[in-house]
């Protein structure tokens, strides 16, 4: 599953690459690293916990934090808008 959620947020990654230069671009794939190196992190918990139920709730909570990097990416890119990562930054 990690390497599959990589492999998606490298494409992700490379797709805004394509886009034309900016600030923007620039928060957007430092959006993508931030929240990829959090919810790896969450998954390394996940890993390390004998609990089950926390195990599933560390790697959901993974996954929300990657959906929303991926979701903010995408604004700071559409909008043309830096200040989308101070946020992001500043939620996590």
């Amino acid at each position: 599953m990690k390497i599959a959620m990589k492999a998606a947020g490298i494409a992700a990654a490379l797709a805004l690459g394509a886009c034309g230069g900016g600030a923007d671009d620039q928060a957007a794939d430092n959006i993508e690293a931030m929240t990829e190196n959090r919810a790896d992190a969450l998954e390394d918990q996940a890993d390390m916990t004998g609990n089950e139920q926390a195990e599933d709730a560390l790697e959901d909570r993974a996954e929300n934090v990657r959906d929303m990097g991926e979701d903010k990416a995408e604004q700071a890119d559409d909008n043309d808008d830096a200040n989308v990562e101070n946020q992001v930054a500043n939620a996590m």
